[in-house]
């Protein structure tokens, strides 16, 4: 298997052409997809719980005649913990303690001051009352998504966790069970696709309605997500998985190879992109990457990937290579190079950074600590990774002293004069005192 690997040159007189269309991504929605999820959560809100069993016996081959045998109880959550070899239970429980104990780093406490009248302003941060964690099934099982979704929520205190997970044939996965089992999840319900996001919304005779959404899906998924959110809250609108690989030349190339590779892996639309100075580098780099492709399970999926969407670009210096970054703005971010610190004040966009050459973006999606929820297709530009904060909201407090009250009505009846607000005015300057 040969690949036929895109090769950029900054330099390039259409470099800007070429890679506007190698970062093009158009995931949501098509007017197929759009009107078919419309009528799937039309159909969710009528006829709650026999709808969506119709719908997960249709789309999912699920052979349940009841909705009651669409829900996992707790008893088979912990029983499918248990059942895990001990090496992967152990490596489930580690991963799990550090993403808590990083996530209960950014936890944000209630705060108020009090100025010289006795006015009082603050804020007072609660977290989310029941929270949706949608996790995909159907060609792989992703236990680290469990982890990564279900477990800021529950660092920010939210009382009700309902996860959803597709059984295509009604076939369960211990290792997700088991971790949900592991983080504290309320309910779990076998449902998958815009059924499943439409019965979080609105809610079911079973199913409790949430008050946001997160976790990825396919692009029925994040049709539905879209299509609700006003109703409820959502994480983000997630593109395929994508990473930005900046290397100076000195790691190994077969690593390097293989971070591009853990990406495509994905699917077939993931991006992988290594950028280097070093024109010598790159072409070892693709003889790796020739050399080990046919060693990968899914060496099919990263063919595609990496044919359609991959790319390794040259470009003429270090400083050019970050203004890359910054105009890619990617999810994963490895900087795979002598001194990756000093380049963090000139990142300005990226999901996550993984500096040094040890540091494989794969850590990350399982263990490091940090979310690997993250904003994809340049969206980094104004996104930041899933955390605790996204489980929490808040409210700001405003107490008036009679001192307080006479100064701010002054300045609020001004201005609401401004805006020939007259009632407005008003009922501020009622509280002035002479």
């Amino acid at each position: 298997m040969t690949l036929n690997l895109r090769r950029l040159q900054a330099d390039a007189a259409d470099f800007a052409g070429q890679l506007d269309q190698l970062l093009s991504w158009e995931g949501v929605s098509s007017k197929e997809v759009q009107s078919s999820v419309d009528a799937i959560i039309q159909q969710v809100r009528s006829q709650g719980d026999s709808a969506v069993l119709e719908l997960t016996q249709k789309f999912d081959r699920h052979p349940a005649r009841t909705f009651a045998e669409l829900e996992i109880p707790q008893s088979q959550l912990k029983a499918a913990f248990d059942s895990l070899p001990v090496a992967r239970r152990e490596a489930l429980q580690a991963a799990a303690e550090r993403v808590s104990r990083y996530h209960e780093k950014q936890k944000q406490g209630s705060w108020q001051y009090t100025e010289e009248d006795g006015t009082l302003l603050g804020q007072q941060v609660m977290p989310l009352d029941r929270v949706g964690v949608y996790v995909p099934g159907g060609k792989a099982a992703y236990p680290s998504s469990v982890l990564m979704n279900a477990l800021p929520a529950k660092v920010a205190g939210v009382k009700e966790i309902i996860m959803v997970v597709p059984a295509p044939n009604g076939e369960l996965n211990s290792l997700v069970l088991g971790a949900a089992w592991l983080c504290g999840v309320t309910r779990v319900f076998t449902l998958g696709g815009a059924q499943a996001v439409a019965a979080l919304a609105y809610g079911t005779q079973t199913v409790p309605p949430v008050d946001k959404i997160v976790g990825p899906g396919n692009i029925f998924v994040a049709t539905a997500k879209r299509a609700v959110f006003g109703k409820v809250g959502i994480d983000m609108i997630a593109g395929p998985s994508e990473i930005l690989v900046v290397c100076d030349g000195q790691t190994d190339p077969d690593w390097i190879a293989m971070d591009l590779f853990s990406q495509a892996e994905h699917d077939e639309d993931a991006q992988s992109i290594l950028v280097s100075w070093d024109k010598a580098y790159l072409d070892r780099v693709e003889a790796s990457i020739q050399r080990l492709l046919p060693e990968m399970e899914r060496r099919d999926i990263i063919a595609t990937s990496l044919q359609e969407r991959g790319a390794l670009i040259e470009v003429a210096s270090e400083q050019d290579a970050l203004a890359m970054i910054n105009r890619i703005a990617p999810e994963h971010l490895e900087l795979s190079i002598a001194d990756p610190e000093a380049w963090l004040p000139q990142i300005r966009h990226a999901g996550a950074i993984f500096m040094g050459r040890y540091t494989a973006e794969a850590v990350g999606d399982y263990c490091a600590g940090p979310n690997h929820v993250l904003p994809t297709s340049g969206t980094a530009r104004f996104s930041s990774p899933l955390g605790v904060y996204d489980f929490q909201k808040r409210s700001s407090l405003i107490f008036c002293s009679p001192e307080g009250a006479s100064e701010l009505g002054r300045i609020a009846g001004e201005l609401a004069d401004g805006e020939a607000l007259t009632a407005h005015a008003r009922s501020a300057r009622y509280r002035i005192q002479d």
